[in-house]
């Protein structure tokens, strides 16, 4: 059968009817793309409620790197689920906990020893690491970027800077956050053009922040993702996080890189910075890494992790099915060569949407790194006006028509579907996007 497959338009009855029910019962702060109620999954499809059958290009928001129901996470969750679900790791120990701390300690970044945290979600992730930061170091000041995005938690939305929906009457926040530009070489903030500026993103840091009102002797992380997600798919320029690097090394400020989306081989490599020629101090990894079960892990430099019992911990972090199934994914990622899947198809996937530029001006900028990918849209490309509206509506379209994508950052379309996808699956994709963006176009 060729995919999708829409046999009534979406949403069809049975899927407004549980919509229905769920705005009588749920709470209202979720904010969901559209209306697609999953029934179930099946490697890089979905199937509704009413029977559609989907491409899914955005995994469960990244997280179903390895497909929906691959049979060897549900073997092995199906193995550890008869052996036990749950014994507190706070309190006690069990093996495949330091079973999956042996593999990551060869995969995390860094040839130096490691050690490991395990919660719960990306969000207890970045807490973890904005702890630990502040207890090694003794230091309360932490930076993040405009644009971010690091989870809803109190301390993790004090570092999100996405959208002002996420903030707004939540203050106060966590004391001690500030905020700098990410290098959005499409939107340069200094209006400048790289690599002709010198990395102004980096230099303005120390002139500006640290010269005028933060004291860096304060600082003790910069938290940065390697490739912003929320805030519209962005990769920085080579050199940036190499200099970022040696100024954190100035002055002995630590490096953290929120790994939640781009990690576990989304961008073509086990961690996103492996493509920036800098080693991080600290990593948080979550979403892609447990198949869809609730994991969270926060790895450091050994020396870094020496925090006395009690200071923190999880009842459920690291929970053991959710601990065997992240073994299983990190062992299908490399006996499947996934990783070269996603640059293989990425590069496909970027290839065929630069051809599309020159029949559709609402294509502002393409850019990603493996299967991680944005398209910026735009009402003009001189202007680079946001085609806020029209992006929505994109998506809203490509759904309808069996093409599950989202959008993030104010006018962009991404594209993160399971790294198991195909070349034919793409493509039919893509002839779904680029039919739905002529239409768009020609209302515009």
């Amino acid at each position: 059968m060729g995919y999708p497959n829409i046999v009534v338009t979406p949403p069809g009855p049975k899927a407004r009817a549980i919509v229905e029910r769920d705005h009588s019962v749920i709470s209202p702060s979720f904010g969901r793309a559209y209306p697609l109620v999953i029934k179930s999954g099946e490697g890089c499809i979905i199937t509704d409620v009413d029977g559609n059958e989907f491409i899914d290009l955005n995994a469960g928001l990244a997280v179903l790197n390895v497909g929906h129901r691959h049979p060897r996470v549900i073997k092995a969750i199906k193995e550890q689920a008869d052996r036990f679900l749950h014994y507190s790791y706070t309190d006690f120990y069990y093996e495949n906990y330091v079973n999956l701390g042996e593999i990551l300690h060869d995969l995390v970044p860094g040839d130096f020893k490691k050690k490991f945290f395990y919660g719960n979600s990306g969000a207890e992730s970045v807490e973890a690491a904005m702890k630990l930061s502040r207890w090694h170091s003794k230091r309360q000041g932490v930076l993040a970027y405009i644009g971010s995005f690091h989870g809803r938690t109190m301390g993790a939305v004090s570092l999100t800077a996405s959208k002002p929906a996420q903030r707004r009457y939540f203050s106060p926040l966590v004391p001690g956050v500030e905020h700098i530009f990410y290098p959005y070489c499409y939107r340069c903030p200094f209006n400048l053009d790289c690599p002709d500026c010198g990395l102004r993103c980096v230099s303005y840091i120390d002139e500006y922040l640290f010269h005028k009102y933060v004291p860096p002797e304060e600082v003790a992380m910069i938290l940065a993702e390697p490739m912003q997600g929320e805030g519209g798919y962005i990769v920085p320029p080579k050199g940036y996080f190499r200099e970022l690097k040696k100024l954190c090394d100035k002055y002995g400020i630590l490096l953290g890189m929120d790994e939640i989306q781009a990690g576990i081989g989304r961008t073509g490599k086990w961690f996103g910075i492996e493509h920036f020629d800098a080693i991080p101090d600290i990593v948080c990894m979550a979403k892609g890494i447990a198949a869809g079960l609730p994991l969270g892990v926060t790895a450091s430099r050994a020396d870094l992790m020496d925090w006395t019992p009690g200071s923190h911990a999880s009842t459920f972090g690291g929970n053991p099915v959710a601990a065997t199934a992240a073994i299983e994914v990190i062992n299908i990622i490399k006996e499947e060569r996934l990783l070269d899947n996603a640059k293989k198809q990425g590069a496909h996937l970027v290839k065929r949407l630069k051809e599309m530029m020159d029949d559709h001006p609402m294509m502002g900028d393409i850019r990603g790194l493996g299967l991680m990918v944005g398209v910026e849209l735009v009402k003009d490309r001189d202007s680079k006006e946001p085609a806020k509206k029209e992006t929505e509506e994109i998506m809203m379209r490509c759904f309808k028509k069996g093409a599950a994508l989202v959008n993030c950052g104010v006018s962009v379309i991404r594209w993160m579907p399971p790294l198991i996808i195909t070349k034919d699956l793409i493509d039919n994709a893509l002839e779904i996007f680029e039919g739905v963006l002529t239409e768009v176009e020609k209302k515009a």
